[in-house]
């Protein structure tokens, strides 16, 4: 199945999309200009991009942590993207109130992966009509992700993507199977890798009361899934990740994205070449 994003199309062995973009909208200035840089590299790199961005971050593991400008005041910023850039948009919603009013900037209304099983939820996004991008709950099998996804076509909306993020075993770690980019395509929906999300240590960072991560294992996992065949490729990107104010730990320095997109479409061309 192809799931057509404006002018994108994810899945059915299109060529590689790249979803990127900070986790937060921290402030109108970081987002423009991480805009501009994620086009221009993906230009250069003739890969079609949907710009990703939280107008909140709801699930927080301090209470004292950073969730967000303001709805209004981030879904403005982010339509300022739309517009200036001409780049779809990809945001997460937490509630259902929230849909109808996220739907009115975001092409794609992402479900965070705790939430993946609220039926209300899911089924909320789906009546917009906008492309619902399901993240796999980190205590989920991924052939689960099937009834998640049919709970959105029970809306008539089969604009459905389905994202592995890695699972929870406890212990402040999380794992990668990439059987599961196999399992879940099955399903007839695309694919997307979230690799940066994936290698985050939940609550690990104790002294500071918030996750940490290990970036060092960005590359090798999206390689990993590229070569597995995924549709799409997640990154949250930062001009500077130490100082930003939400998944310091795990997000991909905005310089190294170039070279990422180097190695990852080379492999998404040769794979999808046979």
């Amino acid at each position: 199945m192809k799931v057509q994003v404006g002018s994108i199309g994810i899945g059915d062995r299109s060529p590689l999309v790249l979803i990127a973009g900070p986790c937060v909208v921290e402030s109108r200035d970081l987002v423009l200009r991480t805009a501009e840089k994620v086009k221009a590299v993906a230009a250069r790199h003739q890969v079609p991009v949907i710009f990703k961005c939280s107008y909140k971050k709801a699930n927080r593991t301090s209470p004292k942590s950073f969730t967000g400008l303001g709805m209004d005041e981030a879904l403005a910023i982010l339509a300022d993207v739309k517009k200036g850039f001409d780049l779809p948009i990809l945001t997460d919603i937490h509630t259902e109130p929230e849909a109808k009013a996220a739907a009115q900037v975001a092409d794609v209304l992402q479900i965070p992966a705790f939430l993946c099983r609220q039926t209300d939820l899911l089924q909320a996004a789906g009546r917009t009509g906008r492309a619902v991008n399901i993240k796999k709950g980190q205590f989920l099998a991924p052939e689960d992700m099937k009834s998640a996804a049919e709970k959105v076509l029970q809306t008539g909306n089969n604009r459905i993507l389905l994202t592995e993020r890695g699972t929870t075993f406890g212990y402040h770690n999380l794992v990668v199977d990439m059987r599961s980019l196999k399992i879940m395509a099955e399903s007839g929906f695309p694919v997307v890798l979230d690799a940066t999300h994936s290698v985050q240590l939940p609550s690990a960072d104790r002294s500071v009361s918030q996750s940490s991560g290990q970036p060092e294992f960005i590359f090798p996992l999206a390689r990993a899934g590229v070569a597995v065949g995924i549709d799409a490729l997640f990154v949250e990107v930062h001009p500077d990740p130490p100082r930003a104010l939400s998944d310091s730990a795990s997000q991909l320095q905005l310089d190294l994205l170039d070279s990422l997109l180097n190695q990852v479409t080379s492999i998404d061309s040769l794979v999808k070449r046979y």
